[in-house]
């Protein structure tokens, strides 16, 4: 059972890992998609006027504006992209390979144990005198020397 409790510790740092390292990707997604956004506010604030009245000197007012809208909306979606491009799956392969391994040793070690109790059943079957006097003569052994071991510290006194 032993292999099992380190398994499962194994699974839940690995685990922890890989949120931790999720979390940390989703939070600078956050700040790219803040940055995007301030982007274009700006975008739209400075370059939209500046750029209008300048487009306006040789174009119509209509066909400037939607100029302007249009170099916005690349550079909305090119920093989109940029946020969109950012992922945490490269930095927890390692992480996800040992969280794997360790379950599929848990389901090994659970097979082992299903396969011992099922072969203990079936000799408790065919002899149960013959199968539990190994377990049974152990248990009266320690017991006597638990007795033992008392009555000694109990006369020493």
């Amino acid at each position: 059972m032993s292999r099992i409790s380190r398994n499962i510790s194994i699974i839940l740092r690995a685990e922890r890992l890989i949120a931790q390292r999720q979390v940390a990707v989703a939070a600078k997604r956050t700040g790219f998609y803040a940055a995007a956004g301030l982007a274009v506010g700006l975008a739209v604030i400075m370059l939209n006027v500046a750029g209008f009245f300048w487009l306006t000197a040789t174009l119509s007012k209509p066909l400037s504006a939607l100029i302007i809208a249009g170099a916005n909306l690349a550079l909305a979606l090119i920093l989109a992209l940029v946020a969109n491009s950012m992922s945490a799956e490269t930095d927890t392969t390692a992480a996800v390979e040992l969280r794997d391994m360790a379950l599929h040793d848990i389901e090994a070690e659970i097979r082992d144990n299903l396969s011992d109790a099922r072969n203990t059943v079936a000799g408790l079957r065919r002899d149960p005198v013959g199968v539990l006097t190994p377990e049974i003569v152990s248990a009266l052994l320690r017991t006597l020397i638990k007795f033992a071991r008392n009555r000694k510290e109990k006369s020493d006194q």
